[in-house]
């Protein structure tokens, strides 16, 4: 018996205008995760560092260093490239080399590009850096550094940046990083976290305006998730027919770019209903998917194919 349809507001997106046949499911090693469908999680084959601990100058309204504590340390007697080389030999296939961000919202990553280079001549991994915003420097080195997407936060509303992020910028500093980005040629994987703004959707669509003006090589959406711990773990996410409503409008306003549901959204009866919504509208992947989304995708004609790194990761 088919899973019933769930509606929501906002027109229907079918696949047919990007032609997609496949859907692909990721569980990246930043937690265990296992589900009747999913029982075969590598949690080695992707990993993700940070080179700062779980330090971070912003300390942000939604997370407050909480994401930092999930990953791998770059110990203080080694270096970047030892501790990737130890990864490497424990059979993992790429690293997210991310960590918290300085005052300015830049993950201190210039030190390190020699040692980032190094990674990719001499253990091949997959490297995707999370390097906050960026600076000509930086765009430069991780082109030097031939890395396989830049995953960056864009921000549409200035009140989210400074109460939320607590930077004082405007909007244009992150256009600023996906022209640098684009121009030094290094492949973008934009993030728009909805209902980041203590809950409520406010500058989602004017991320989405932004990246489209520079074409990624993946977007991913994401959708605020209370964490324990931060200024924001009593606020309620976006409803999940609100979500559901901004994935139609990612598809039609990118046909031809994968899009992703990242690994950030609610638990429970929100997490399906949220990537029944995914389906139905066309991205092309989820991560960790709910118990049942399998089935789901298949009974939509989809094919589904399994990764053990992070979202849009195909080997």
């Amino acid at each position: 018996m088919a899973a019933p349809h769930i509606s929501y507001s906002g027109s229907q997106t079918s696949r047919d205008p990007v032609n997609i046949k496949d859907i692909h499911f990721y569980a990246p090693g930043l937690k265990k995760f296992k589900t009747t469908e999913y029982a075969s999680q590598d949690e080695r084959a992707f990993v993700s560092v940070s080179v700062t601990g779980d330090a971070c100058a912003l300390k942000c309204e939604h997370c407050n260093t909480k994401v930092l504590l999930r990953m791998d340390d770059v110990p203080q007697n080694k270096s970047l490239f030892e501790t990737c080389q130890e990864i490497a030999a424990k059979g993992a296939r790429g690293v997210l080399v991310s960590g918290g961000s300085d005052r300015q919202g830049r993950v201190p990553l210039l030190q390190h590009m020699e040692d980032l280079k190094r990674v990719r001549r001499e253990l091949g991994l997959t490297i995707r850096v999370h390097p906050g915003l960026v600076s000509e420097e930086v765009a430069e080195g991780l082109a030097e550094v031939g890395i396989d997407g830049a995953m960056v936060d864009i921000i549409g509303a200035e009140e989210t940046i400074k109460e939320v992020y607590h930077l004082d910028y405007g909007v244009d500093e992150y256009e600023r990083t996906l022209e640098r980005l684009q121009r030094h040629g290094v492949p973008t994987i934009p993030h728009i976290i909805l209902g980041l703004h203590f809950g409520r959707m406010l500058g989602e669509k004017r991320a989405l305006e932004l990246i489209a003006s520079y074409p990624p090589k993946v977007l991913v959406i994401v959708v605020f998730m209370p964490l324990y711990g931060t200024p924001m773990a009593n606020v309620a996410p976006p409803a999940p027919e609100e979500v559901g409503a901004f994935f139609n409008k990612a598809r039609r306003t990118l046909p031809d770019t994968p899009i992703m549901l990242g690994c950030a959204r609610p638990y429970g009866e929100s997490k399906k209903r949220i990537d029944r919504f995914a389906i139905d509208a066309g991205l092309n992947g989820i991560a960790y998917p709910a118990e049942g989304m399998v089935e789901y995708a298949t009974q939509q004609g989809l094919t589904p194919h399994f990764h053990d790194a992070c979202c849009g990761v195909n080997w």
